[in-house]
């Protein structure tokens, strides 16, 4: 008779995995043997070894769909030289304090789609960081300190949790593209004005108010307000007569898009939109 020791265990566990095996698979498939584990891991380490020398030639370290739920630590043999680097697709839920702050030669950092809650002060050391994606995480909020990243002109936070345009943004003097699209802002605060940017996208959130100091943007060009919850009423006029906005996108609102042309400004505004298709055509 067997034992109650590990051999007993294990033939217990093989009796309820064959009764509940998937129709069509081997029982003896569904077995990862600690030597087939290790393999595994040395492998893993191996492909990071390989990525980790590629990048310190040519300061562009990829890592996507890879399942990684942490921020490599081996990139802290790389902070002097790295110029971009790219962890979409991950399940990464934060970024270390300590390290993310050293990259000091970083221009691009891609981290969409993966589960970060909150970003380290830390990140805003990253002085020449010019495009920063955060695609599709679970940002409620961005660091106070967020405007010291003087050289950014490119940030994507589509599909994370904001509840309003971040007042830091308005300290980005060279920030070009804003991309808000599809998170939970309900209304579009007075701040709004001292705003840099050429395009902000706002597309797909639940905003229902729009200070009338966004016709004061100094530079933008293009404002996306598609499928949002405007009533005509209150979009503010200014934004066709007195901005320089040249192409403002409202469909999927709560009015026609033909009432829109009736609005005192839209001429002028319609001047500037053909004149900016002249110029590109």
């Amino acid at each position: 008779m067997m034992s109650q020791g590990v051999p007993a265990r294990a033939e217990a566990l093989g009796a309820r995995l064959r009764r509940a095996r998937v129709p069509g698979v081997p029982w003896r498939s569904l077995f990862c043997t600690e030597r087939e584990l290790s393999r595994s891991a040395r492998m893993g380490n191996s492909a990071l070894r390989a990525h980790v020398e590629t990048a310190q030639k040519t300061g562009v370290f990829q890592l996507k769909d890879r399942g990684l739920t942490e921020f490599p630590s081996e990139l802290q043999k790389l902070t002097s030289n790295l110029r971009t680097i790219d962890l979409s697709n991950n399940k990464i839920d934060s970024l270390p304090p300590q390290l993310i702050g050293k990259f000091t030669l970083l221009k691009s950092l891609s981290l969409n789609n993966n589960k970060l809650t909150v970003l380290p002060d830390e990140l805003c050391n990253l002085k020449k960081l010019e495009t920063l994606s955060l695609n599709n995480n679970h940002l409620r909020e961005l660091p106070s300190t967020f405007g010291q990243l003087s050289a950014l002109k490119t940030l994507s936070l589509s599909g994370n949790q904001l509840g309003a345009l971040p007042p830091q943004l308005c300290s980005l003097r060279h920030l070009d593209v804003v991309d808000l699209s599809k998170n939970q802002i309900r209304s579009i605060l007075d701040t709004v004005g001292d705003l840099q940017a050429i395009e902000l996208n706002l597309n797909q959130n639940q905003i229902s108010q729009i200070s009338v100091k966004i016709s004061c943007c100094p530079r933008l060009k293009v404002l996306r307000l598609e499928e949002n919850c405007l009533e005509l009423s209150m979009l503010p006029q200014s934004i066709l007569s007195d901005s320089q906005i040249c192409l403002l996108a409202v469909e999927g609102n709560l009015f026609e898009i033909k009432k829109l042309r009736e609005l005192e400004g839209y001429d002028k505004y319609m001047e500037r939109f053909t004149a900016t298709k002249k110029k590109f055509a």
